[in-house]
């Protein structure tokens, strides 16, 4: 019985782990076609919440109270910080940079979280911390191949740094957050403080809907295909970010939530074979090594984190 609990928890991950690689690829189509980095956060981080306000008003409206004390400043923290920001940087760097190198960019965030843990919070870690570091750092160096000068964009690269640091506060703060409140709780107060800072800042009112029957091209190698805008943003909305989302959420009732993560780590393997077959895009047998040692040193590095468990992943 236990066995079957394990594989329905391990097959959640990998659906939830699928759903957010495809988004990326997703996400790109919305964004080619007209949707700014900065008005799809809102989209997606505003209609978020909308559906978990419906999912706690049905199932646990325990989840509706309003924050306070100490669990407010999490929650605003984590809303600006691990949700707000990290998604705009995300979309900004799968914009202009090859989605499985904004990925590994992205996923240097365990290692930061590593770094944190072992330098400001005094916890112990193991020495594969500073092995999974030097060889996730190599890797990256493999797979961006730096040695023949800068292929990617710039501000793409800023972005996906910006994104790693992002996540690394999303795992911190969240950390600090669902080991005594409840996820649910925290989380759509999270993302109702980010939609608030976003639609401040870009408001979904200025997202011009007569775009929404637009028929867009999927793009690459699925650039004969043509489906409506607005199918492509429920996506986004739905299958890219509540799907996996409840999926991981809830396999953390079968499965330790380093079972989770570690999944959830080929995120940036599995984005780079979604550009290769989808979009084209090429990587050589060094990059692709480099890809596989990046990923390695970030397991390496999460497991340095002695007996230390994560929240569910969102990105």
């Amino acid at each position: 019985m236990r066995s079957r609990s394990s594989a329905l928890g391990v097959g959640l991950v990998v659906l939830g782990a699928s759903c957010f690689i495809v988004n990326a690829g997703v996400s790109r189509v919305a964004l080619r076609h007209g949707v700014d980095p900065s008005m799809l956060t809102t989209i997606r981080v505003t209609m978020t919440f909308a559906v978990l306000l419906v999912v706690a008003a049905l199932f646990r409206r325990s989840a509706l109270r309003p924050p306070s004390g100490r669990l407010l400043g999490l929650v605003v923290a984590h809303g600006l910080i691990g949700v707000a920001a990290l998604q705009w940087t995300y979309f900004v760097a799968i914009d202009r940079l090859p989605v499985g190198m904004a990925l590994l960019l992205e996923y240097q965030a365990p290692i930061l979280v590593a770094l944190w843990a072992r330098f400001v919070q005094k916890e112990q870690v193991s020495s594969r911390l500073w092995f999974g570091l030097v060889l996730a750092v190599v890797g990256l160096a493999a797979a961006t191949e730096v040695w023949n000068g800068t292929k990617f964009d710039g501000l793409g690269v800023v972005a996906g740094l910006a994104a790693a640091v992002c996540f690394a506060g999303y795992f911190l703060i969240g950390e600090a957050g669902v080991s005594q409140y409840d996820p649910l709780r925290m989380i759509l107060w999270s993302f109702l403080v980010a939609a608030v800072a976003l639609n401040a800042v870009n408001p979904l009112t200025g997202f011009d809907t007569g775009l929404l029957d637009d028929r867009v091209s999927l793009l690459g190698h699925l650039s004969e295909h043509r489906v409506p805008l607005w199918l492509v943003l429920t996506w986004v909305v739905v299958l890219g970010t509540v799907v996996p989302f409840f999926a991981e959420l809830f396999a953390l009732s079968f499965v330790r939530a380093t079972t989770v993560t570690v999944i959830a780590m080929m995120e940036p393997i599995g984005v780079s074979a979604l550009g290769w077959a989808w979009f084209g895009e090429s990587l050589g047998v060094v990059a692709v090594i480099g890809c596989v040692a990046v990923v390695a040193g970030i397991l390496l590095a999460q497991a340095a984190r002695l007996d230390h468990d994560e929240p569910p992943l969102i990105t």
